[in-house]
């Protein structure tokens, strides 16, 4: 069965592309995120909602600020990492819907007056929009090494401090470094997955 993708562009996306834990010293630039940015926006989430919130960690003083909160696994990692991005969810996407949902603005206050409500929805899509984060990481030739060993709430405190935001994940993005890759993981079998009924 043809994909509509050619081989190279499955390779680079799914099949050959890896969680990265070591990175050269070649820096990523404004344009390149920018790039990624433009690109993976246009992902699909539930009312077109878009709680994703994305904090670049370039300097040396924010990245001790997001060292200190990462597990001891991931410090060496995020150190050592031309660019950190943490993946947030905003808790108030809400206020956004009438200007980004036009054809149903009623929807803000119809589904999303309940803050548990909007927190999970934001979770949720927020993770979608994190997955089509690093999927566009590997589009624009970057590896991505994503991580959860962290202190959530330490690093919501930090770096957002306004307990609207929901941290989803740190990734550190660049060119793979020396022994970048761990052995490839099994995955499931399509049989093993998915049924018909």
């Amino acid at each position: 069965m043809t994909l509509a993708l050619d081989a190279a562009a499955q390779d680079l996306l799914f099949r050959e592309a890896r969680t990265a834990n070591t990175f050269s010293d070649e820096p990523v630039s404004d344009e390149q995120v920018q790039a990624i940015y433009d690109l993976v926006k246009f992902g699909p989430t539930a009312f077109n909602q878009q709680p994703l919130r994305i904090v670049l960690v370039r300097s040396e003083e924010g990245r001790a600020r997001l060292v200190q909160h990462m597990a001891d696994g991931n410090k060496a990692k995020t150190s050592g990492a031309p660019l950190v991005a943490i993946l947030a969810a905003d808790n108030e996407f809400h206020e956004e819907l009438p200007t980004q949902l036009p054809h149903f603005p009623q929807a803000k206050d119809m589904f999303f007056s309940e803050r548990a409500v909007r927190e999970s929805s934001a979770v949720l899509n927020g993770a979608l929009q994190a997955a089509y984060f690093i999927i566009g990481v590997r589009a624009a030739g970057l590896a991505a090494g994503p991580m959860t060993g962290y202190d959530a709430e330490g690093i919501n405190k930090e770096f957002f401090g306004d307990g609207e935001h929901s941290v989803l994940a740190v990734v550190n993005i660049g060119k793979p470094g020396e022994d970048a890759w761990f052995p490839r993981s099994p995955r499931l079998a399509y049989d093993e997955v998915v049924t018909t009924v």
